[in-house]
């Protein structure tokens, strides 16, 4: 949604005449996890001729705030699964603001959009490479129609979907529509993007034919400075005096939060000074039953759920943890990880968190199976020893600076772009 009477056709043609150097963007999603999937994304798109530069993020539908943050700033405003509220669209229209949403209808548990095949159909003979996130989506399912159309190579990023844990769900459907297009269509990718090598190594069993990439998920560590001492602690009073084990995440199936539950139990039981903090949204009324398990184990009253945690408050909520849990099932990459790693948190990961070997090689935090028993005693391990627990905190953000930023990260992406470009891997 560009601003200032520019349309996205000119922005992106002043783009590739080297007018625009810098482009700042106000993003506003309906999920923290898609809010974080596009940080990862524009973050790639900043190279040496054109700076990317997020000048506000937030969930929710645009406002009229939102409005008047990107006119002031000459900024980009874009929206994510989100609309615009009717003062937002009246100062749209004052403001001379391009507004295009590409509504999509549902057939069951499948969401098409018409509108945004024909925006692709267009826009994608004027790139020399694609970037396709997810499997199984009409997004990327047409996306990759359109690069084979018109030879223009892409490269797919499955976001773990290609996990056996997440691969064996619903297997009966998604058979159906491997079949009938999503085979062919990583068969004619010019390579699969992994994040990281665990996850690549997951894939082998299907003896996909396409090669794999690995490159990560940066961060950048401005966004994890000191933060304001004590505000998470005041605004939560009754983790004051407390050792905090901190789960951030969305509150679902995959998360181990069954796991954690159970062994948070013995532990809270056995230690006064002890409290464990849930930050995240729910899905689908999934904190009802975390919190059935953990009054069944007597510890309610020792744990806090937070809701989604955002900017200065999810730092805060870093600053404060002497202690980050992520005992999940399935997780292709783990970016929650690698922010407490930044925050110079020790961690305490399942070996199905995929950086897990990064983390262990690091000497970083413990690598635990999924299981409530040695969850419960790498738990109890670190917390009784403060002075590892600090050790382990500045080798993690020592592995983060040196893997896991950026500067490292965003160099790999851009050499694997122009590699598959200059190899004249084009989509068939």
């Amino acid at each position: 949604m560009p601003l200032g009477q520019v349309s996205l056709d000119t922005l992106y043609m002043q783009m590739q005449e080297g007018k625009v150097k810098e482009l700042d963007v106000v993003l506003k999603c309906d999920v923290q996890g898609s809010a974080e999937a596009i940080k990862n994304a524009l973050s790639k798109v900043g190279e040496e001729n054109i700076k990317v530069r997020l000048i506000h993020e937030g969930i929710g539908n645009i406002s009229e705030t939102d409005v008047h943050l990107a006119a002031a700033s000459d900024a980009v405003v874009i929206g994510f699964n989100v609309k615009a509220d009717g003062a937002a669209q009246r100062q749209a229209q004052k403001e001379g603001v391009e507004i295009r949403y590409f509504p999509g209808r549902w057939l069951r548990a499948y969401a098409f959009s018409l509108p945004l095949a024909r925006a692709l159909r267009v826009a994608i003979p004027r790139y020399d490479i694609v970037h396709i996130h997810a499997l199984y989506l009409f997004s990327s399912l047409v996306a990759a129609h359109y690069c084979q159309r018109f030879g223009v190579p892409y490269l797919v990023k499955p976001h773990g979907v290609l996990d056996p844990y997440l691969y064996r769900r619903h297997r009966g459907r998604k058979w159906i529509y491997e079949m009938l297009v999503e085979r062919r269509n990583l068969r004619r990718a010019a390579a699969i993007h992994f994040t990281t090598v665990e996850e690549r190594e997951l894939t082998r069993p299907l003896r996909l034919k396409t090669p794999g990439v690995v490159v990560p998920i940066g961060v950048d560590l401005e966004e994890y400075g000191d933060g304001v001492p004590g505000a998470f602690r005041e605004a939560w009073p009754q983790t004051h005096g407390k050792t905090i084990i901190l789960f951030l995440g969305r509150l679902n199936f995959k998360k181990g939060l069954d796991l954690l539950a159970h062994a948070f139990g013995p532990v809270g039981r056995q230690r006064d000074d002890v409290h464990l903090v849930l930050a995240g949204p729910e899905d689908a009324g999934y904190g009802a039953r975390v919190r059935r398990w953990l009054e069944a184990e007597g510890v309610a009253r020792k744990v806090t759920f937070t809701g989604m945690l955002l900017g200065a408050d999810k730092l805060s909520a870093f600053r404060a943890a002497d202690l980050f849990v992520l005992p999940s099932y399935s997780e292709n990459f783990g970016l929650s990880v690698v922010e407490a790693l930044a925050c110079e948190v020790p961690v305490v990961i399942s070996n199905k968190v995929n950086i897990w070997r990064e983390v262990e090689e690091a000497h970083a935090g413990l690598v635990v199976d999924c299981e409530a028993g040695a969850l419960g005693s790498a738990l109890v391990a670190l917390l009784g020893d403060p002075v590892r627990r600090k050790a382990m905190g500045r080798r993690g953000r020592n592995l983060v600076e040196a893997r896991f930023t950026w500067q490292a990260v965003g160099p790999r992406m851009t050499q694997v772009y122009r590699e598959i470009v200059a190899d004249g891997r084009r989509a068939e």
